[in-house]
């Protein structure tokens, strides 16, 4: 299995805003990739910092995202929530319980 992270810092006030519209938007998208597995999104309400985790069957699904644009996409529809771009981090994963 594979993962990768988003992370970054919401502007103040958008963080319920940024969620409500990734489960309304980007998670039934996700759900129709090849090889999606499921995912995390981890908040710290007290500096408004926030990490999204996706988790991918084969390295090959998760950088289809990729290449196909999605990721970009979706990098691009939290413009307007974010105070900074978020850093993008993939990883395998080595362990899973």
């Amino acid at each position: 299995m594979y993962a990768r992270t988003g992370s970054s810092q919401m502007k103040p006030g958008k963080m319920d805003e940024a969620i409500k519209m990734y489960r309304d938007s980007i998670v039934p998208t996700l759900k129709k990739q090849k090889g999606f597995k499921g995912l995390y999104w981890l908040t710290d309400r007290g500096t408004d910092k926030y990490t999204v985790i996706t988790l991918w069957e084969s390295e090959a699904h998760m950088k289809a995202t990729e290449t196909s644009g999605l990721l970009q996409e979706v990098v691009a529809k939290f413009g307007s929530y974010v105070a900074t771009p978020p850093t993008i981090e993939r990883y395998e994963v080595s362990f899973h319980e």
